[in-house]
């Protein structure tokens, strides 16, 4: 299967174990020097009504993702256990 990055951020995660919409790819971590994805990212939902900052973001394994589809990626992952402080350096 081959997927661009571009068309990655097109798409809304969505998780399968409760529905719940986490976001749109913002990023893809790419393990160098072999070229594997190792997970991607989404933008935490933002604090008030959509204004200020955002919360933390999710960090979801790309082993958690189970469809890719025209408009959506699935997602079988417990979206609390995958959030990450935003901003921190995660290596």
């Amino acid at each position: 299967m081959s997927v661009r990055f571009s068309d990655l951020r097109c798409k809304e995660v969505i998780c399968v174990g409760d529905g719940r919409r986490l976001g749109f790819v913002s990023d893809v971590w790419v393990e160098l020097p072999c070229g594997r994805v190792v997970s991607i990212t989404v933008p935490g939902p933002c604090k008030f009504f959509g204004l200020g900052s955002r919360r933390d973001d999710y960090m979801i394994p790309w082993d958690c993702i189970r469809r890719i589809g025209p408009d959506i990626i699935l997602v079988d992952v417990d979206p609390d256990a995958c959030r990450v402080l935003r901003g921190k350096n995660l290596f």
